[in-house]
């Protein structure tokens, strides 16, 4: 419910981490609805679900920031 909530921060962020997904099943987190809010704020932005505890996702993400550091240079 966050983008719909707080709506200008997903409108102008460049990329969403989810993380703890290794947990989401514990709090009835449902990603595909958070897709699915975000869809009409940014449709261009990518999400990245993350889990510290297990180093899922970690990968996708780093890659893309690192794209969007040479994109930057």
């Amino acid at each position: 419910d966050k983008p719909l909530k707080y709506p200008l921060m997903f409108q102008v962020g460049d990329c969403l981490l989810v993380n703890k997904t290794d947990a989401a099943p514990a709090f009835d987190f449902d990603l595909e609805r958070l897709r699915r809010n975000l869809e009409p704020l940014n449709p261009a932005m990518p999400v990245f679900p993350v889990s510290a505890r297990t180093g899922e996702g970690f990968g996708e993400f780093l890659a893309w920031l690192h794209g969007r550091r040479a994109e930057k240079r």
